[in-house]
């Protein structure tokens, strides 16, 4: 079959409606079909299509140097290919590309994912991938990173928002004493068998449990806790432990706000993020939590890192975005399309 490249679109004639019609390629003009440079390129891989004046290696050069493309397009090709052997129909879309339910086709099928391209070394700018989650979720459909590495090997991200659903919290009912030390506090006796039962603290020894930052200043929050023996107030607290984590604002909104969901929040650190959390049990954390401020960018290769470490351990990966008082759980799965 035939084509013409006609700035960005190569154009068929009448006759190139069968592509459209058979395999869901290009769109329909007024004057035959309109495929993009990715579909052409593929098309002429399969001996499906000659453009005039090109061969397959001048194609994907000219479309390359285009400043438009601003030098993404060898990669949108590689994504693009990948798709179509896996058996999807697959058109450049609201994102970059919109994929189509299995065995559907554009005109009568449905597209179930929305497709963002990105290569290994792209950091992820959080208030972006917030909007795009939220359009494809208010579009019904799955939003996916396809991340290109610089071996040309590709891996799909699932990204989605969680919205974790409470469970019943115990409440405590009398004010507990603690002492400060340092950036720590520890509490004794009988408030302190009351906290561990409610998994706070960390045992120092029989009869003394001590607290984290962020679990000190709930508490103090929540009125559960006061210091005693001390001049030291909750702000003096606050800025001591503030000196020493610049990451602690974000790590207590979030850790406020799943304990008011009943989870209960522990130390990430050995998973190498701020929380584990466990939701349904105390006996297994479902959960890897992060907490990142509102405009937060994170280069793909830690996000990467974090989902495989995550599933490794068999759980969830949420990015906890603070955005004033509300926070968005953006969860990453790696996935096979």
């Amino acid at each position: 079959m035939k084509a013409i490249l006609d700035g960005s679109t190569i154009r068929i004639g009448p006759e190139g409606l069968s592509l459209y019609e058979q395999g869901g390629y290009g769109r329909p003009g007024e004057r035959g079909l309109n495929l993009s440079c990715e579909e052409a390129l593929y098309l002429i891989q399969r001996g499906k299509l000659e453009v005039e004046g090109f061969d397959f290696e001048s194609l994907l050069m000219h479309s390359v140097n285009q400043p438009e493309n601003g030098g993404t397009f060898l990669r949108s090709y590689i994504v693009y290919r990948d798709i179509r052997e896996r058996g999807y129909a697959v058109q450049r879309g609201p994102h970059d590309f919109r994929v189509f339910r299995r065995g559907q086709k554009p005109g009568k099928g449905t597209t179930q994912y929305l497709i963002r391209v990105l290569s290994e070394r792209d950091p992820v700018a959080f208030p972006i991938l917030i909007r795009e989650v939220a359009t494809a979720e208010h579009m019904r459909k799955n939003f996916v990173y396809a991340v290109v590495d610089d071996e040309e090997e590709l891996t799909y991200y699932d990204i989605r928002f969680h919205r974790p659903k409470a469970r019943e919290s115990i409440s405590l009912e009398t004010g507990i004493s603690a002492v400060p030390m340092g950036f720590s506090a520890m509490v004794a006796g009988e408030g302190a068998i009351l906290l561990e039962s409610l998994w706070f603290g960390t045992r120092l020894d029989q009869n003394r449990l001590i607290l984290s930052p962020p679990e000190v200043l709930y508490l103090l929050d929540q009125g559960l806790l006061s210091f005693s023996g001390s001049l030291i107030d909750r702000n003096g607290y606050y800025a001591s432990a503030l000196s020493a984590d610049n990451e602690l604002n974000e790590k207590l909104s979030v850790y406020s706000a799943l304990r008011r969901l009943g989870f209960t929040p522990r130390t990430g650190y050995k998973f190498g993020h701020h929380f584990r959390v466990y939701t349904e049990s105390n006996s297994h954390s479902a959960m890897l939590v992060h907490a990142i401020t509102e405009g937060a960018e994170i280069p793909i290769s830690t996000i990467s890192r974090s989902v495989r470490m995550a599933h490794s351990v068999k759980k969830k990966m949420l990015f906890a975005c603070v955005q004033n008082e509300e926070i968005v759980y953006i969860e990453f799965a790696r996935i096979k399309l």
